[in-house]
């Protein structure tokens, strides 16, 4: 019970810092031509979750009550996109080039087109 409660925590303060940090973006470009709200929230959840884990691994600092709640709470909050990068990198770094391109192929096509599927079916309604 404990461990929901600190992804549920981490969660929240993340999707939070996500719609504040994108609504910054958004009132910073005037007339935004591509979704760079997303795009900065994203980026940045990824070079913080890099250099996270990068800690974690070089000096092991954190827990795993404190993993549950920063990387999958606040970051899987604040974007899951973080995590698809952490994955990759790490299964290029371990010589898995082959799951990893399979990884960015799967994650960004399926994606798309489970958006797509979605919109098609909301428009059958």
């Amino acid at each position: 019970m404990a461990n929901l409660f600190l992804v549920g925590l981490g969660g929240f303060i993340g999707s939070i810092s996500r719609y504040l940090i994108s609504g910054w973006v958004y009132r910073f470009i005037k007339t935004p031509l591509f979704p760079f709200g997303t795009l900065a929230v994203n980026v940045l959840g990824c070079l913080v979750i890099g250099f996270l884990a990068g800690l974690s691994e070089t000096r092991n600092v954190f827990t795993p009550g404190t993993r549950l709640f920063i990387f999958i709470g606040i970051l899987g909050g604040f974007t899951t996109f973080s995590t698809f990068g952490l994955e990759t990198f790490s299964l290029a770094r371990d010589g898995e080039m082959l799951a990893a391109a399979g990884n960015i192929v799967l994650q960004v096509v399926t994606g798309l087109m489970a958006v797509w599927v979605g919109h098609f079916i909301s428009q059958l309604i």
